[in-house]
């Protein structure tokens, strides 16, 4: 396979360069994640990629190849569909309370599947709140799947799921730039259709980029903007959650814009002890669960199955963590 014409199309300037075809992008992507493609053509087809700016055609043909690549788990049958948190980003300034989502859901008897990076270079990962937690990583897809059968909450770093997209990650501290595979673990379903993805980001042009995504594939999904790029709800002011499914997206719940009347009661410091800490005294109700995250975990029990409809949810919610008038409208 020559890579030089893909090279010459995508990289002629904002002006000239070409997108490809779904086909093509499959084709390319496919040959960049089994390793197949050399260092120099590599890195020049991401620079260009990242100067023109991914279509949403090129993107599901990556998003296909990246799939059709990646370790398959599976769901059961007759229980709430898996959720999936793509947790990547990690947290700087405030506390990462994916954990705190992941658990809440086990609480439910939600079977959670949370899959990322275990460093964070500078920032707390998920993986570090949940070593706090006494909770460590499978290290193989047989122990992600006990773990899934159990109900439980599972963390996998991507490099059990799929090697290749792990390797493109990894680019960034070579290259110094993203590239299209920091968006496409966002939005993939190690249940291959079956699983539940919470998709976030932050910049609006990359939710929308997923929701179509998701859309396109059949999925079935919620989309928020993101705290620091985690998949959870922030805790101080609820962003706008949609729930993608059978082909379109409606809206749950929309983001909130007045200001804060009061805040919760966080976490004083980011750091993952302090963070694990926090978590145990939520889920052990000494503290009261912030009401966006709250808001989410109803729109997660809703979109898994968990619940038979929206309300049901949010009545679920509301009576398990107190706080009935709050959530119930």
């Amino acid at each position: 396979m020559g890579y030089a014409n893909y090279i010459k199309e995508l990289g002629r300037g904002a002006q000239g360069s070409r997108s490809l075809s779904r086909h093509e992008a499959e084709q390319l992507y496919g040959a960049i994640l089994d390793g197949g493609v050399p260092d120099l053509e590599l890195g020049a087809l991401i620079i260009a990629l990242r100067m023109k700016g991914e279509s949403l055609e090129e993107m599901q043909g990556f998003f296909a190849a990246a799939e059709g690549r990646m370790h398959a788990l599976t769901s059961l049958t007759g229980r709430p569909r898996p959720v999936v948190l793509a947790s990547y980003n990690g947290s700087r300034k405030a506390a990462n309370l994916t954990p705190l989502l992941a658990l809440l859901l086990q609480r439910f008897g939600v079977p959670v599947l949370i899959h990322g990076l275990i460093e964070g270079f500078g920032r707390v990962t998920s993986a570090h709140v949940f070593r706090e937690l006494g909770i460590m990583p499978s290290v193989s897809l047989s122990q992600a799947q006990q773990g899934i059968a159990a109900s439980q909450a599972v963390f996998v770093p991507l490099s059990v799921l799929s090697p290749g997209l792990a390797n493109q990650l990894a680019l960034r501290s070579r290259l110094g730039l993203r590239n299209c595979a920091h968006s496409l673990v966002k939005v993939l379903d190690p249940f291959k259709g079956d699983g539940m993805v919470v998709a976030a980001a932050t910049h609006p042009p990359y939710l929308d980029l997923m929701q179509e995504l998701l859309i396109g594939a059949g999925r079935r999904g919620l989309v928020l903007r993101g705290t620091e790029g985690e998949p959870f709800a922030n805790p101080t002011r609820r962003p706008r959650i949609s729930y993608v499914h059978d082909g379109g997206a409606e809206v749950l719940f929309e983001a909130e814009h007045e200001s804060i009347k009061s805040l919760p009661h966080l976490p004083d410091e980011a750091d993952a002890r302090t963070t694990a800490q926090w978590i145990r005294r939520v889920l052990d109700d000494h503290l009261p669960l912030p009401l966006p995250m709250a808001h989410q975990l109803a729109c997660c029990l809703y979109a898994s199955g968990a619940a038979g409809d929206f309300n049901q949810a949010k009545a679920i919610v509301a009576v398990d963590g107190g706080v009935l008038a709050a959530i119930a409208g």
